[in-house]
Order: structure tokens, then sequence, then C-alpha cells
């Protein structure tokens, strides 16, 4: 006997989409989230294939009422070099080319209130602290929001728990992503921006201009607040005699930011995650799957978190309701594979833009509008799945191609 057909780890968005997915086609979820919410947590800017897979769930209406940031692109700055992307102007023949940059407390806590009336039994407070899993029948052993001790049992386990990386931990098959570790240093401001300039619309991904590694995020908020972020590497020993605060204040003003926040007031304290990228040897196993950070986090430059997230989390569900039909499923045909050739691609885009190839892309890019623009403009939009972008089929291949075409320029 099961408690439910599915259990899932995690209530973010990977959790809440992936339930929502599975109850709508009949079976029986409980979410197990061992954090409160609203809680405080970075991934605010969204692509917009998110809003496809949100709309197929069934979340977009709640989304749309909920007054977030417009967003409609990204704007790259290094030095005196600019470059403004529109997602609007991309390779897709259809589907969405806007979304909105979000304050993650209140756009999770949509999605799982949207969920729990939908009838979904999510349960805040609840740490899984071990796992039994076996194909058909699994059982997890929790803490409850009481302090009590109780099991869970369920057909199959889907772990969307994000960084806590449950599964991965517990299995033995977390792995560290990259042999270059970096920090992230971040807080929210009261941005008090009065650039007539600034585009609100749009995420400002600003470039160190002489240590092009070191970067730097601006996402607006509706409310005049602002989530403001550096990413640097985290070996050089000058950064081990300094306070955090003193770093990211002497990096901001370092670049343009500096004068574009001279006005600005945090709102929260300065956060740190450092070895933030991660992998997992295995995406799925006998009982369970990984989803989302869960799986593996690349890193933030291209806000693709909550995109592979949702990605991942509609993909093992279609798996998980055609298992629950009857029909034949291959998990790693069907969801692996898939799921992994999308990541493959932002992966590409991450590392060409730690050395520098893409920067090369961006900084360099035609002002018309072309078809190859609109194709690199479609990944940075989300559409990393999309197998008729050659940009995509081929990502290397043309990424190469492109860098040589745009640095001779």
């Amino acid at each position: 006997m099961h408690d439910c057909d599915v259990a899932i780890i995690g209530a973010g968005p990977a959790g809440a989409v992936a339930a929502k997915f599975l109850h709508d086609a009949g079976l029986s979820v409980i979410v197990l989230e061992a954090q409160t919410f609203p809680r405080f947590v970075i991934g605010e800017s969204l692509l917009p294939n998110c809003m496809n897979i949100l709309e197929r769930a069934g979340f977009l209406d709640a989304v749309e009422e909920a007054g977030f940031q417009f967003k409609n692109g990204a704007v790259f700055e290094r030095g005196p070099q600019y470059q403004a992307i529109d997602f609007r102007e991309n390779f897709e023949t259809d589907g969405w080319g806007t979304t909105f940059q979000v304050q993650r407390a209140r756009f999770d806590k949509i999605l799982t209130d949207h969920a729990t009336n939908a009838g979904i039994d999510i349960r805040f407070g609840h740490k899984v602290t071990r796992a039994e899993l076996a194909k058909g029948e699994c059982q997890l052993t929790f803490e409850n929001d009481q302090g009590a001790v109780e099991h869970l049992r369920s057909g199959f386990v889907l772990d969307a728990s994000g960084y806590g990386r449950v599964l991965p931990r517990m299995l033995g098959i977390a792995r560290s992503d990259h042999s270059t570790e970096r920090r992230a240093l971040f807080t929210h401001i009261q941005d008090n921006i009065t650039d007539q300039d600034y585009d609100r619309n749009k995420i400002l991904i600003t470039v160190h201009p002489t240590h092009h590694e070191i970067w730097y995020w601006l996402i607006p908020f509706s409310d005049g607040t602002s989530s403001v972020g550096v990413i640097f590497p985290d070996q050089d020993p000058k950064w081990s005699a300094m306070e955090q605060q003193d770093i990211f204040d002497t990096l901001i003003n370092e670049t343009r930011l500096g004068t574009l926040l001279a006005d600005a007031k945090p709102t929260r304290p300065l956060n740190a995650i450092a070895g933030y990228s991660a992998q997992s040897d295995q995406l799925f196993g006998d009982g369970y799957a990984l989803l989302g950070n869960s799986a593996g986090f690349l890193d933030p430059v291209f806000s693709s978190g909550v995109t592979i997230a949702l990605q991942s989390a509609e993909m093992a569900a279609k798996v998980l309701i055609e298992h629950h039909q009857g029909k034949d499923v291959d998990w790693q045909k069907d969801y692996a594979d898939p799921l992994e050739k999308g990541v493959a691609t932002f992966r590409s885009y991450v590392d060409a833009w730690y050395d520098e190839r893409l920067q090369t892309i961006i900084f360099n890019q035609p002002t018309d509008d072309t078809q190859i623009k609109r194709m690199v403009v479609s990944i940075l939009a989300g559409y990393a799945w999309n197998i008729d972008n050659p940009l995509v089929s081929k990502t290397d291949h043309y990424l190469k191609m492109l860098h040589d075409l745009c640095d001779q320029s």
C-alpha cells in the first residue's frame, strides 16, 4: 500500500510544476518541503521559455496577475562596449518572447498556493532524512513540522530539492562541476536609479572592464528594488584578506554600476555562495529521478536555472504519466538524454562565456536582424531544446564559427 503514486522532495518551481502536471493527469502526489514559504532564494530572472511551461501547467494566469517586472531581454556591458538583446527577436516559430523578473519568495509561494488550491498535498517544514528507493516501492523518512519522525511510501520519488540535493548527497552521486571555483556575493537593494537610459525591462549583465572573468547582474523588480550580485574567481589570495562587504563594494565601484547605484540602499544582508556549480553522476535510478538544481547547477550567467528546473519537471512528469497509463518508458531515452541535450547547450555557452568566446560574439554581433543572430537570441531566451536551431544541434561547432567571424570583425 502506497501513501501516493509519486512523492516529491522540494516545493520550488520544479517540484510545484511536476506536481501539477502529475495531479492533472490523475496521479496522487505528496510534496515534502523542508522550509516554510515564503523564503529568500535567488534565480530571479526568468527566461521566456519558462512561460510556455508555466502556461501548460496552468500557472500562467496566477503569475501574470502578480504584478512582477516585465522582461523582454538583456543588456550586456563591458567598459564602453554595449549590446542590448531583445528576446522577441528569436529563432522560434511560436512560444513566448517575454517573461518576468521575480522575487523568488513571492513567485515560489504563488506556485505552491496555486498547486495547493488545485488539491495537491504540499507539506512544509518536512525534512527528508532517509530514502529507501526501489522500482515501484519507495519509502522516505522525514521529520515533520513538529519534529516527529514519519514515513512516506510511494511508487516513485522525484527530487526537486534544489541546492539541497537531498538524494544525490544520500546516494553519493553529487560532484563538483568546475575546476575553477567561483564565489557569488549578492543582495537586494532599494536601487533609487535615476538614469533615464536604464532599461528596467531587461536584466543588466556587466563585465569587469579589465578582468573579464568577473561579471555582475542587476535584476530590477517592479517595486523599485533590485537584485544585484557579482561572480568572481575564488582562488585569488587577495580576497582572503578582505571582508565580503569590502570585496563587493570594491568590485561594484570598478564598473559603471558604482555610478548607477550611487544612491542605492540595501534591503537585506549580503549573501555569499561558493562552489555552487555541481552535477550528479546520474539523473535517475530505480524508483527516482532528479529535477533542476538537484540534478545539477551550471552557473547564473544566463539565468538558466529555473528554465532547466521547469523543463526537467515537465519531461519527468510526462514519463511518469506514460508509465501510469501502462506504456513502456525508458528513463534514459525519454528523460535523461533529451534533458541533457539542452543542458549541454547551456553548458557550452557558460564555458564559452568564461573563456571569452561568447563575450566576443555578444559584443560584436551584427546590429541588423539576421537569422544567425536570432539563433543566438533563442538560446539566451531559454530555447535550448529546439534541435531545429543549429546552435542547439551542433552547439560547439557553431560557437566556434561565430566566434571566428565576430573576432575578425
